[in-house]
């Protein structure tokens, strides 16, 4: 098929989004991601009085390195977790009073030991009801900096969160970190830190990030690497498919384009080259067992092709992906069971065994675009598949089920 034209990454437009707010002058954000997510967060930015000017193909803000440009607000932060955890970091550089809240499956994600390092750091942040979850209140009086100690087990935007604050400080951050998950999006924020003008130094769990704030910039948005994944399992699935998305390549800044190197281990042809990265179904799909712990948003999109391949597929070392959007570990297997597919579960991990799946099933999606999108890959081998929220795809993919519709119809 011809190349398909991937949204911008939700991961990247959100940290471009906040460095912007952050920096001394006007950016402009090239072909950022339009969707539930990023919209929220724009909204949000607006609602804290950073000006935000949004056109069809590029998004321009007016950065304030002192922070927001009212004195109180209320800030509705929908379903999207780097709204929900960066906003109110962003807002505790400044001086006011902010609240920030989100939506029942927003409410139900943890956001503790966020909270907590941030209350280390002098921040006066209140949890309205539950310890550690929205709604929740931020008293700003800027922040002093120095050291604290993150647990970034259950989350690597904690640590996002920290790190992007650390320039708007007045005396830098040292942070250490004793865990941490999807290690590849903490380098997404270090890679585009370094693009706004603020080098951070690491050294094994400990990130020193000095004062002094961001400068403005031009920023192109790479296509979501964690949505292409979709395609590329659509090619690794279909014998003689090929499907390239152009602007993800060797040099992309995400993590979750090593998908397809389990792809690759299955047996499709994969090809990354300098700009663009292609998949070929070989007709051939190879069982095996791999940690995703690194790339843990693909852990969906392998589930929902696991049943086609010639063995067992074990997934390891994914226990943060059961506090997601929702439990995405049992809700993959619930709905491959739902299609008679074998499914065992531990606390980490998923193993799931070869087997026609039954056609005219109705997936669960528990309000989950991932969980929506995965599956749609496997409805491209098995008939009848249905939804019973179709729609939660706006969250990252408005457009998802018209793009992917395509794969129907070519080859």
């Amino acid at each position: 098929m011809p190349a398909v034209d991937i949204p911008g990454s939700k991961s990247i437009t959100a940290r471009a989004l906040f460095l912007a707010a952050a920096a001394d002058g006007v950016s402009t954000l090239v072909r950022p991601l339009r969707s539930d997510d990023t919209e929220g967060f724009a909204e949000g930015l607006a609602r804290l009085g950073y000006r935000v000017g949004r056109t069809p193909g590029a998004w321009q803000v007016d950065g304030r390195p002192q922070g927001p440009a009212v004195a109180e607000a209320d800030v509705y932060c929908r379903d999207g977790a780097t709204t929900a955890r960066f906003l109110p970091t962003l807002a505790a550089a400044g001086h006011g009073t902010y609240r920030f809240d989100a939506s029942p499956q927003m409410r139900r994600r943890p956001l503790g030991p966020l909270s907590r390092a941030l209350r280390d750091l002098g921040v006066d942040l209140r949890h309205e009801e539950a310890e550690g979850h929205h709604p929740l209140t931020v008293r700003a009086a800027g922040v002093e900096g120095g050291e604290v100690v993150l647990d970034a087990g259950q989350s690597s935007q904690y640590l996002s969160a920290l790190l992007l604050l650390g320039p708007l400080t007045r005396r830098g951050l040292r942070i250490r970190v004793t865990d941490l998950v999807s290690a590849p999006y903490v380098e997404i924020t270090l890679a585009m830190m370094r693009s706004f003008g603020v080098d951070v130094v690491r050294d094994g769990e400990v990130f020193e990030v000095p004062a002094g704030g961001y400068r403005a910039t031009t920023y192109e948005v790479e296509p979501d690497a964690s949505t292409a994944s979709y395609f590329f399992a659509a090619a690794a699935v279909t014998p003689g498919r090929e499907v390239t998305v152009p602007g993800l390549g060797s040099g992309a800044l995400q993590g979750d384009l090593r998908f397809v190197e389990v792809l690759r281990r299955m047996g499709a042809e994969v090809e990354v080259a300098a700009d663009r990265t292609t998949v070929r179904g070989t007709g051939v799909l190879h069982g095996l067992t791999v940690n995703m712990r690194d790339i843990s948003d693909t852990m969906p999109t392998l589930a929902a092709i696991a049943p086609f391949a010639s063995g067992p597929v074990l997934i390891e070392d994914v226990a943060n992906t059961r506090v997601k959007e929702c439990d995405r570990l049992e809700a993959c297997a619930e709905n491959l069971r739902r299609l008679g597919v074998d499914v065992a579960t531990g606390p980490d991990r998923i193993e799931i065994r070869p087997g026609e799946p039954r056609p005219d099933v109705r997936i669960k999606s528990h309000g989950d675009h991932r969980v929506v999108m995965s599956f749609a890959v496997t409805g491209l081998r098995v008939p009848g598949l249905s939804y019973d929220d179709p729609d939660c795809v706006r969250k990252t993919f408005p457009s998802f089920h018209e793009t992917f519709s395509t794969l129907r119809t070519t080859g």
